[in-house]
């Protein structure tokens, strides 16, 4: 495969919805495109543009093939439509919002695949975990428990490019286009 898949992980509650939605005109200004992500959630629910199924049609689609990676995190199935390849395949790169649990997955259907950690600080994510109230306290302490083990730059799976959006969004939307410009460059990453 000749594009690059650039693989955005980061807890609820950083801000990889709000990053994306920013970044997605520039992106593909560098041959970038975002891959809307097919999750067991209602379309209606407030958060990033995916596709809603139910259970049911998610464990259809993956049977069927449809999907390039799935897997399950947080009650809820995600899968990344099997077009990604296609894109890859022509030289485009490609961004989507991953899972830090599927990472090795990934990794393994994709070795040249530029991991991307979008970090923030504790207290801030507190703060949005609570603004959101999707969780309940206990969850959010084990969201910010979990945070704490993705700090480090690189992890078992080998090395990730940090991204910290406790600053202002326009700055990590800066960062992650300056990472992608230099992915797109041959041996650079």
């Amino acid at each position: 495969m000749d594009g690059k898949l650039i693989y955005l992980m980061g807890p609820s509650g950083s801000g990889k919805d709000s990053l994306i939605e920013a970044a997605r005109q520039p992106l593909r200004a560098l041959n970038c495109e975002v891959m809307r992500r097919v999750i067991t959630r209602s379309a209606e629910s407030v958060g990033e543009e995916a596709v809603g199924v139910t259970p049911d049609e998610f464990d259809q689609r993956e049977r069927a093939g449809d999907f390039a990676l799935a897997w399950r995190a947080n009650g809820l199935s995600y899968g990344i439509p099997v077009e990604m390849d296609q894109r890859l395949s022509a030289g485009q790169q490609v961004l989507v919002n991953g899972s830090r649990a599927n990472l090795r997955q990934a990794m393994a259907r994709y070795p040249k695949l530029v991991a991307v950690m979008l970090t923030v600080e504790d207290e801030m994510l507190r703060e949005r975990l609570l603004k959101r109230g999707r969780e309940t306290l206990e969850q959010i302490d084990q969201r910010l428990g979990r945070n704490a083990q993705f700090k480090d730059r690189r992890s078992s799976d080998g090395p990730l490019h940090l991204i910290d959006n406790s600053g202002s969004l326009a700055d990590a939307v800066n960062q992650l286009l300056a990472l992608v410009a230099l992915s797109a460059k041959p041996d650079q990453i």
